[in-house]
């Protein structure tokens, strides 16, 4: 598979070879990590950012109780922090949901391959911005959004962030975390997430088997749920795709 953060950027910009290989360059694999360990806790001091190249992780939150709010879930592609320069320690920790191959990019990468390639920059500030937008929908979700709705919502985020990396097949995709990590992430209880997960199978809005998500009729699931895809901004602008 092609480096997933190139296939992601490739949604807002078309990349030249040379653009391509730059980034292919920093984003090479350096850490492996196993399920349910972190990448880095709370007050932690990063030197260099986490790019998530296979596996999904999460950012969290876990209070002294042991409670845990999953406020971020990372796919391949995506980049776990990009500002962890500019904060002087972290207000969160980064944890595994799957095993997970890393990339570990320097400041002094990050700041070279910006300043010789303005247009990596510019979908760099685009990575980050639509990760803003998709905590913004994550708080609408929380806040007002039926867990049906919240459930479908994430399924509908989901399914398009992984098909913008190539990562689907037709109406399908893998899907490897648990209902518990689903409750920590939506603000439901284990038993509400099963409960909710039967009333979309019974109407018919997805199946879910193993580590398998089928969603039979993208079209209704996003009715359903009231899904409206343009935070994720991957339309790209033409005007940006013919300039040289």
């Amino acid at each position: 598979m092609s480096n997933p953060l190139v296939c992601k950027l490739e949604n807002f910009v078309r990349l030249s070879p040379e653009e391509k290989q730059a980034l292919e360059k920093i984003a090479q694999p350096t850490r492996r990590l196993g399920a349910r360990e972190d990448v880095a806790r709370d007050g932690d001091r990063l030197r260099h950012v986490n790019v998530v190249l296979e596996g999904w992780a999460c950012r969290y939150k876990q209070l002294e109780d042991g409670r845990r709010q999953v406020i971020s879930i990372f796919l391949p592609g995506d980049l776990c922090d990009p500002h962890v320069f500019v904060l002087r320690k972290t207000d969160h920790s980064l944890g595994t949901l799957t095993s997970v191959v890393l990339a570990e990019i320097s400041e002094t990468a990050i700041r070279e391959v910006a300043l010789q390639y303005p247009r990596l920059a510019e979908a760099l500030w685009w990575e980050m911005l639509v990760t803003a937008a998709i905590q913004r929908e994550w708080t609408v979700s929380l806040g007002q959004r039926l867990a049906t709705e919240r459930l479908g919502h994430l399924f509908c985020e989901l399914f398009l962030r992984l098909r913008a990396v190539g990562l689907t097949s037709e109406t399908s995709c893998e899907f490897p975390i648990t209902q518990a990590d689903l409750g920590d992430a939506m603000g439901l209880s284990t038993v509400h997430i099963n409960r909710t997960l039967k009333e979309l199978r019974a109407a018919g809005l997805i199946r879910l088997r193993g580590r398998q998500l089928t969603i039979p009729d993208f079209p209704a699931l996003q009715a359903a749920s009231l899904f409206d895809p343009s935070y994720l901004h991957y339309e790209r602008d033409p005007s940006v795709l013919d300039d040289d």
